[in-house]
């Protein structure tokens, strides 16, 4: 069950995605850490942040709206707090997911995270629909995108994802982008910007008016966008984007992930990805898969 992702080991291809899990330390007594692969932080800014007011999450037909706004403790706080009990579970890669308004912010939160023992790799979060500097701004213009991933891959000590937006013509150019300017690997897709009315009220349903759509109700649209990503780069692929069952999960290593990423199913199941990470590897033993990392790219195309 062991992949190689940017130069990390893994003990399987289940990931829990920022945004889902906390700072990963709240899961201690929910889920067996030592089981999963990894877990993404929420986003950690330089200085502490509240996030949008209420309401902020939404539930959908086939997934949930949210609008949390990126609300962290800051990444002194994080260090200081929410890193060290994570030393008890050496198994789980710790991946934190990093945000910034400027590129002297993103800088300047990865300088300050190379000082701390117990991370494995960043996860630069240039896709987050949901705050209005930063963010998204960056993943969709390919001129700051590259910029932003060049920088910070000369400040990073660790290994660098790049987690891109779902919210551009292009997909493929975007993971080019980021791979030529240094990125180690990818993340994708973060979620897609969209909204919800309450026809009584005639009101947004969200504070923010828009938000960010997760869950099986994009997972079709997330799966064609890794499989074109990985036509298009030779990094690795980490995919997400309503990953429910095993089966959901060896979909995307076929299109071309390397490892997976849940995210709203941990909403409705705070075990899901310790579940999708012991369904897996029942599905690679009752298909006779010996490596679950020969998967990745294993995708059939029937000829004309």
């Amino acid at each position: 069950m062991k992949v190689s992702l940017a130069g990390l080991e893994l003990i399987n291809p289940a990931i829990a995605a920022s945004g889902t899990f906390g700072y990963g330390i709240e899961f201690e007594e929910i889920v067996s850490l030592e089981r999963i692969g990894a877990f993404v932080t929420k986003g950690i800014s330089l200085e502490p942040m509240a996030g949008h007011s209420a309401p902020r999450i939404v539930q959908t037909a086939a997934g949930m709206l949210n609008a949390i706004g990126l609300q962290n403790v800051g990444v002194e706080d994080y260090i200081q707090r929410k890193l060290p009990p994570l030393a008890r579970y050496p198994l789980c890669k710790v991946i934190v997911n990093v945000f910034g308004y400027t590129v002297g912010d993103y800088i300047a939160v990865i300088e300050r995270l190379n000082q701390a023992q117990g991370i494995a790799a960043y996860e630069l979060n240039v896709s987050c629909p949901n705050v209005h500097a930063g963010g998204m701004a960056f993943g969709s213009d390919p001129g700051s995108l590259e910029y932003l991933v060049r920088r910070a891959k000369s400040a990073s000590t660790r290994p660098l994802i790049v987690k891109l937006s779902p919210n551009v013509t292009s997909i493929a150019h975007m993971a080019k982008v980021a791979a030529d300017a240094g990125a180690d690997a990818l993340s994708l897709t973060n979620t897609f910007l969209a909204m919800s009315i309450d026809v009584e009220t005639r009101r947004p349903r969200l504070s923010n008016v828009t938000g960010g759509l997760s869950g099986p109700a994009i997972k079709p649209i997330a799966l064609r966008m890794v499989y074109e990503t990985a036509r298009a780069v030779t990094i690795p692929i980490l995919g997400m984007g309503g990953i429910v069952t095993p089966e959901d999960a060896v979909e995307f290593l076929l299109a071309g992930a390397t490892a997976v990423q849940v995210g709203t199913a941990s909403y409705a199941d705070p075990r899901a990805v310790e579940r999708l990470a012991h369904g897996l590897e029942s599905w690679c033993r009752g298909h006779q898969v010996e490596r679950v990392a020969s998967l990745t790219g294993a995708l059939e195309i029937p000829r004309a």
